[in-house]
């Protein structure tokens, strides 16, 4: 009988097991981080090496590591292994804001990678008898590179379409048979629409599995992207600097992702004073590298906040569960002394059928006071029925007010009016005098 497993002795380890396990490999960390030369100045600094470690609470005597350090360090200042005989791959963030942040892998770390992806995917019901297809960018950007030698590892037939045009992605799609697709949540729904814009029902095509990730959503969201494609949706986390996706997967249960404890030490922070939350409660998501020799991270702060999932998951798998990422620590806004979070606009607007998935928030200053105007296409409704768009303008109004305590201006526009790229969407601009 097939396994539900693709690890099946390290996805349902004993928890006591488990955390032996990490305190090993930590201890391991610490020793290769050492070579490191901005790891080497920060234990010299702190007293810190892989003996003064007992046990995992031991760990917080490590300070975090944050992106200013990598970026200051740019490029290499945070590698510990040999990197000019045993460095094999690059990749970085993009680096928009200055240096980017570069990771350096190992044949290790690669083999290591590929197989948490291949674990990620197992676990939804992908096997070497499904195609694969990929609508991530390849390059620097991990989504392609790292869904490719995951799905390869697997022995799923791949499709490497990379990002953007839609049209070739469903040909793919079609004369490919492909059974599973990895996309952003906003790349799913443009690729929905244009099956619709050819005439074609995207629920009868042969997807059956759907991996979304690279950007916030709402369980709202995932639930519509299932409807309009016919699929289960899975989420997924990654980051670069924790090598990219395959870093926590949702199993069949839908309720959570598997953060993989075995490659990962995993901790939630108040984001404000830097001090460990209790399961449940929502922080910032702190992550340690427990299996890369040639570049490990050391409680990098990734501004992702989420929170532990209380409680086993009824799939089998020890390791614990992270919600689906809420927002970032930094992509929060303030107006009128309100904290507000993106997702929080989502899942209301999300709740309509009447609107479409494309929404905007802008804050403005007018008369020298801070406006937020939120614009959201409408979805099949006409422009034209001044009475019913008025009615549903309001209520969701109202319901945005209870949300988030300030009461937007909110506009329906039509179909197609806000402009949408092929990579991750942008939903806030700031063009506030004070920002």
């Amino acid at each position: 009988m097939e396994s539900n497993y693709w690890e099946e002795r390290i996805e349902t380890m004993d928890r006591s097991e488990l955390e032996n396990l990490q305190l090993n490999r930590l201890k391991k960390t610490i020793e290769i981080a050492s070579g490191a030369p901005y790891y080497k100045e920060v234990f010299k600094n702190k007293g810190i090496s892989s003996d003064s470690i007992k046990t995992l609470d031991d760990f917080k005597k490590i300070p975090f590591t944050v992106k200013a350090d990598m970026r200051e360090h740019y490029p290499f200042g945070l590698v510990a292994g040999d990197m000019k005989h045993e460095g094999v791959r690059i990749h970085s963030s993009s680096g928009t804001t200055g240096n980017p942040t570069v990771i350096v892998h190992s044949q290790h770390d690669l083999d290591s990678w590929a197989n948490l992806v291949a674990r990620c995917l197992y676990m939804v019901g992908v096997r070497n008898t499904d195609v694969f297809q990929n609508s991530s960018g390849y390059g620097m950007f991990t989504g392609g590179l790292g869904f490719q030698y995951g799905a390869e590892r697997l022995g799923a037939l791949t499709v490497p379409a990379a990002a953007g045009n839609s049209k070739r992605q469903i040909k793919f799609i079609e004369d490919f048979h492909t059974t599973a697709l990895h996309a952003i949540p906003s790349y799913a729904i443009r690729l929905a629409e244009v099956f619709h814009e050819e005439g074609r029902d995207a629920s009868k095509s042969s997807l059956k599995t759907l991996i979304i990730g690279a950007e916030p959503h709402t369980d709202e969201q995932r639930k519509k992207i299932e409807k309009l494609l016919g699929v289960k949706a899975y989420n997924c986390f990654g980051m670069t600097e924790m090598n990219g996706p395959g870093v926590a997967f949702e199993c069949k249960e839908q309720n959570g992702m598997h953060i993989w404890e075995d490659c990962y030490l995993v901790e939630i922070i108040n984001p404000e004073t830097g001090e460990l939350l209790p399961d449940g409660e929502i922080g910032e998501l702190v992550l340690t590298t427990l299996d890369r020799d040639m570049m490990p991270l050391l409680r990098y702060r990734t501004r992702d906040l989420t929170r532990i999932i209380p409680g086993k998951c009824p799939c089998g798998r020890t390791h614990r569960r992270i919600d689906r990422i809420k927002g970032r620590s930094d992509d929060m806004f303030i107006i009128k002394g309100v904290n507000i979070f993106p997702m929080q606009i989502e899942k209301i607007l999300m709740q309509f059928a009447e609107l479409g998935s494309n929404y905007l928030i802008t804050l403005e200053t007018k008369n020298n006071q801070d406006e937020m105007v939120v614009e959201v296409e409408l979805n099949d409704l006409s422009t034209d029925n001044y009475i019913e768009l008025e009615k549903v303008r309001k209520e969701i109004t109202r319901q945005l007010k209870d949300e988030i305590l300030v009461t937007p201006k909110l506009k329906l526009v039509k179909k197609g009016s806000i402009p949408q790229g092929e990579g991750k969407a942008v939903r806030v601009k700031d063009l506030r005098d004070n920002k």
